[in-house]
């Protein structure tokens, strides 16, 4: 664990109880008809609709999903009249502090008001303006939403590289990743003088000291130099964000590395996963270039939780459908990936690019997700059905009210407006699952590589410090899987070129 710590502060704020005035204004759109708790029977959205005095049974979380699905379609239909009912049920049964699967859905349902104020109609937006939660100011994605300043959910906080670490330490999340891709990096790079590491990580270098530590804990007579190269976005646009610059973070790197006896040179390179790393690759391949054949340097791509930034095929699909007159279904299935019409893909251009760099080894962890579909209601379900699995997990190790939960649940509610309320090259929240993943490592020439019994019997320890719920798995070709309550949350794999 990193040597860092922190004081939990606390932070009070009210929460709407289920029996708050009517959400909506009287009059929205003239052909609207109004629900409260005065008429019971009128404006229900389908026969047997409960009243508000029963809104308690509603509480199940595949009932909260089937709500958010129908509040979903109503708001693409631009149905007013439903929108308000089931916006109104759903502000009653899912306080934004409740229980675990409360606050989910309030995080869904806020995003859901902010998709409406960007794309719906004008009795749409309304209805969305009238929807009172936090906002954030926001610059228009075109000149058709000049007059939509906001969207809804919590600003992402800004970490010291302190509070950072903490956090990382808090769950096994990212240490999972960590733990399983040091002992994979660790027995890739044996007898090797100068270890290039190349991260791209959305925790900002902070497997990094782990790293350090688990190769000056080796014993070396001359530890390896370590190269650390990093792929800095030119904009803070995906949480977490860290309040200082990368090159003062890497100052603090070498110099952590110091004390460990072990000699760092830091590099950043300006890049961005909006168009693969391009400027990235070309650096690597410079470098490539020089080094070559040089025997002594061992060449690591670490990839945790980035990967997914990198645009794929249902991107492509929406500027097709743009610019041709060709129908796109809207009834694929919730795990199906709508598949693309064109070749062209930067993950997969991406992987072939660090392919021809001939690395040692290449670490690969990420979410086990699918959030690529371009049907709104088949994300929604995808997403609703992996994104409880944070908030279920935060009632294990940080208490109710504390700045450092409110941090957290921040960058999920970030995710959840992201895949929901953004569209096109603003949706940059695009996981796939382990399998497309793999498939996609093959194709780009590499083989997989099993984790050894060290590295799973390193992360067992690593979970033993954790709430008992979390769980380790290992798959075929011994891809290893952290689960919650049985349920795949992260995976992690190791490739070679093949």
């Amino acid at each position: 664990m990193m040597q860092f710590t922190t004081t939990t502060a606390t932070a009070t704020h009210e929460s709407p109880s289920s029996t708050s005035p009517l959400l909506f204004p009287p009059i929205l759109c003239n052909n609207l008809p109004i629900m409260n708790k005065t008429q019971p029977g009128r404006g229900r959205p389908w026969p047997g609709f409960p009243t508000s005095k029963a809104l308690g049974s509603f509480g199940d979380a595949n009932c909260m999903e089937q709500l958010l699905v129908h509040c979903a379609n109503a708001i693409e239909a631009n149905d007013v009249t439903l929108a308000q009912q089931i916006l109104w049920v759903l502000n009653n049964i899912a306080p934004p502090d409740g229980d675990s699967n409360q606050r989910l859905t309030s995080a869904f349902l806020s995003a859901l008001i902010s998709r409406a104020a960007r794309t719906g109609g004008s009795c749409i937006k309304m209805l969305a303006s009238t929807f009172t939660r936090p906002m954030i100011p926001v610059q228009p994605q075109n000149d058709i939403d000049l007059d939509v300043r906001f969207h809804v959910g919590a600003l992402p906080h800004r970490f010291s590289v302190i509070d950072f670490a903490t956090f990382i330490d808090l769950t096994p999340w990212h240490r999972f990743g960590f733990t399983a891709a040091n002992a994979a990096i660790l027995e890739a790079v044996e007898g090797f003088s100068v270890v290039h590491v190349v991260d791209l990580s959305s925790t900002h270098c902070m497997q990094i000291p782990t790293l350090v530590d688990a190769i000056a804990s080796r014993h070396y007579e001359v530890p390896p130099l370590i190269k650390l190269t990093v792929a800095a976005e030119t904009d803070d646009v995906v949480p977490p964000i860290l309040d200082i610059s990368y090159d003062e973070l890497g100052l603090r790197l070498v110099n952590f590395a110091r004390s460990r006896n072990i000699m760092l040179e830091f590099r950043v390179v300006p890049s961005t996963s909006s168009d693969g790393f391009a400027c990235l690759i070309d650096h690597l391949r410079v470098q490539h270039l020089v080094n070559y054949p040089e025997t002594t340097e061992a060449l690591v791509i670490n990839c945790h939780m980035m990967l997914h930034y990198i645009p794929e095929e249902t991107l492509n699909d929406v500027s097709l459908h743009a610019t041709t007159t060709t129908t796109t279904t809207t009834t694929t299935p919730p795990t199906t990936t709508t598949s693309s019409t064109s070749t062209c893909s930067l993950r997969s251009m991406f992987l072939k690019s660090i392919r021809s760099l001939d690395p040692n080894v290449v670490v690969l962890v990420d979410e086990d997700a699918d959030l690529t579909s371009n049907n709104l209601v088949c994300r929604l379900r995808s997403a609703f059905n992996f994104l409880w699995i944070p908030y279920d997990t935060v009632d294990t190790f940080l208490p109710k009210g504390s700045k450092q939960r409110q941090w957290y649940e921040a960058d999920i509610c970030w995710k959840i407006e992201n895949v929901i309320a953004n569209e096109g090259a603003q949706r940059v929240e695009r996981l796939e699952p382990k399998s497309k993943w793999v498939q996609r490592m093959r194709n780009a020439n590499f083989r997989s590589v099993g984790f050894g019994e060290d590295a799973v019997s390193e992360v067992k320890s690593m979970l033993d410090e954790h709430a008992a719920g979390w769980g380790l798995k290992k798959e075929d070709e011994d891809h290893l899987v952290l689960t919650w309550k049985g349920h795949n949350v992260v995976f992690a794999t190791v490739w070679m070129p093949a």
